[in-house]
């Protein structure tokens, strides 16, 4: 067991609770990218309110633009994390960092994908 899993119970839940704020507020002050998919997500979620499909495609829509965001988290955890170990130009950094941008390029395809093969 790892040393830094101190907590249990009820204190673990609330104090995982208090991490993932910190991240979404890092994301958010951070991440120019992140804060361009929270707009997009501002835009189109309540959209899919007015909107004429049933609840299992507006549950697909709403998924596909959510999954986005959580993509764009793991990308900056990725970046973030090479970028802690070191600065240098690596071409295993450089792959990692590629790799979480085609992720993220992977999600925004699928948000337009899946929103243009409902809506059409």
């Amino acid at each position: 067991m790892s040393p830094f899993k101190g907590q249990t119970g009820l204190k673990r839940i609330l104090n995982a609770s208090g991490y993932s704020l910190d991240g979404l507020r890092a994301a958010f002050t951070g991440e120019a990218a992140f804060r361009q998919l929270v707009l997009l997500n501002v835009i189109l979620i309540p959209l899919t309110f007015f909107l004429d499909v049933s609840r299992v495609e507006q549950a697909l829509l709403i998924a596909v633009c959510l999954l986005a965001l959580i993509v764009e988290l793991l990308n900056s955890a990725v970046e973030a994390a090479i970028d802690r170990i070191s600065l240098e130009l690596h071409p295993l950094s450089k792959n990692a960092k590629d790799m979480g941008s085609a992720a993220q390029f992977v999600a925004l395809s699928m948000i337009a994908l899946v929103w243009a093969v409902i809506l059409i």
